[in-house]
């Protein structure tokens, strides 16, 4: 009760800043769009203010994915309990994927958006120019999580590797037992400088927001949007019943949460979202949030980095129904057998590409010069649109692992039912300044370091 009732005072003057914060955020995005449709060449131009705020974002990500698996893995005495956590996910977002791969494939056939547009020649080498050098087949995948060095997890920006490099680090801190303490406590405090250096770079999200939609915006135009207005729409659509009849339902069964109620505590990570074009950019706040939920640091820590390599529920729609409507624009449909094959195939080869920018489109025209070569040439037909497509992929990948997350804290114990109920409801605010409940820390702290605090009480 005490710890509620000292952040209750502060909890109105943090929120009132950052709420100007994100109402500029949308302030920014409707003036890009603006410069987009106005000054499209100007507008393109603007691309590297976009893409600088997004890796400010992912060089916080390797460090905060490390510390948060650290010190959830570090304080569980069991390891068996990490690995129910890891199975569990896995297998949940294998499941997934196969349900967003059938939906997709359904609401495809009924559409049948591709049929009577024309691939001409320039068209052919846009689609060929998109097949990535940077994507790799399983063997190559699963070798990279590998690490060169353990400093190389960090500095090579790949999540996977960060992973495994926490992992390990968890696990020996657990095997110290007592001997681990002081780096756990060491990484708790790095843990807190890191969130907090994350917070500052939010107050750049405007700038950020108002580059990338006004780049995405110019590079498009109207034009590209009209003539493919039929799959864009379609696969929004598709994403929306995705999300809120499947993940819904399932939010509501297990977990006894209202998805609409759990997304509105997710607004402003949405917002981020939809204004960078990038589910990574709210990768850290996800985690943050979780955690602030009432969902374990193990659960958090494994589940979240893990899906956002292996539960892409928008891509898989999104490489769904882009085949269908690249095969029926090339004039070659393929039957219910054929469209199985290749979908299931490119569900092990959105594996191999996860990390590649813009995997979306890289994965699909690599899983389709893989599989099957002669529709590598209609990709070209949506590589106009898909930035605006990108936007719902990032926005369904962010909701499936938000609610992955609670689902798997769920079913293995791992999560605060009551807390969870008095965050959604509002009575326990997220920390927008430092990203963390630092009176749940500072609690901690005191009651491993009593002693201490008495001696500093005296002087």
């Amino acid at each position: 009760m005490a710890s509620t009732t000292n952040t209750a005072p502060t909890a109105p003057a943090k929120r009132d800043r950052t709420h100007y914060l994100y109402i500029a955020v949308i302030v920014a995005v409707a003036l890009g769009i603006a410069v987009g449709l106005i000054a499209p060449d100007f507008a393109v131009e603007l691309k590297p203010i976009g893409t600088g705020f997004v890796n400010l974002i992912k060089m916080m990500i390797s460090p905060i994915i490390f510390c948060t698996i650290v010190l959830g893995i570090g304080s569980v005495r069991k390891a068996a309990k990490v690995g129910a956590v890891g199975g569990i996910a896995l297998g949940y977002f294998l499941i997934m994927s196969l349900v967003a791969l059938g939906i997709g494939l359904v609401v495809g056939n009924i559409v049948e958006p591709g049929t009577g547009l024309a691939v001409t020649d320039a068209i052919k080498e846009t689609g060929q120019a998109q097949v990535s050098p940077e994507a790799k087949d399983t063997t190559e995948f699963l070798l990279g999580i590998i690490p060169t060095t353990i400093v190389s997890a960090f500095t090579g920006g790949e999540v996977l590797q960060t992973l495994l490099v926490a992992l390990l680090a968890g696990f020996a801190l657990q095997a110290m037992g007592n001997a681990g303490t002081p780096i756990l406590r060491g990484v708790e405090h790095i843990q807190r400088l890191v969130f907090r250096i994350l917070a500052m770079v939010m107050w750049a999200a405007p700038v950020g927001a108002f580059g990338a939609i006004a780049a995405v915006t110019g590079s498009a135009g109207l034009d590209a949007l009209k003539s493919l207005a039929v799959l864009m729409v379609g696969f929004y659509i598709t994403c929306f019943l995705f999300v809120f009849i499947v993940l819904g339902a399932l939010l509501k069964i297990v977990a006894g949460l209202n998805i609409f109620t759990f997304f509105k505590y997710l607004g402003r990570e949405f917002l981020l979202i939809l204004s960078t074009s990038s589910s990574e950019s709210a990768l850290p706040r996800l985690i943050a949030k979780m955690e602030h939920l009432g969902v374990s640091k193990p659960v958090v820590g494994i589940t979240v980095p893990t899906g956002y390599s292996f539960n892409l529920d928008g891509t898989m729609i999104y490489m769904t129904m882009a085949s269908l409507f690249i095969s029926d624009a090339m004039g070659t449909p393929m039957a219910i057998g054929e469209q199985i094959a290749l979908l299931l195939f490119l569900l092990v080869a959105s594996k191999g590409a996860a990390g590649v920018t813009g995997a979306g489109l890289a994965t699909l025209a690599g899983g389709l010069q893989s599989h099957k070569p002669a529709l590598v040439d209609g990709v070209g037909l949506i590589v106009g649109i898909d930035r605006f497509m990108s936007e719902a992929r990032a926005l369904t990948n962010f909701a499936g692992n938000a609610v992955a997350t609670v689902l798997i804290g769920t079913w293995t114990k791992e999560i605060d039912k009551g807390r969870v109920e008095q965050v959604l409801a509002g009575q326990l605010p997220f920390d927008e300044k430092t990203l963390q409940d630092d009176h749940v820390v500072a609690g901690d702290d005191a009651a491993s370091d009593a002693d201490g605090e008495k001696e500093l009480a005296k002087a």
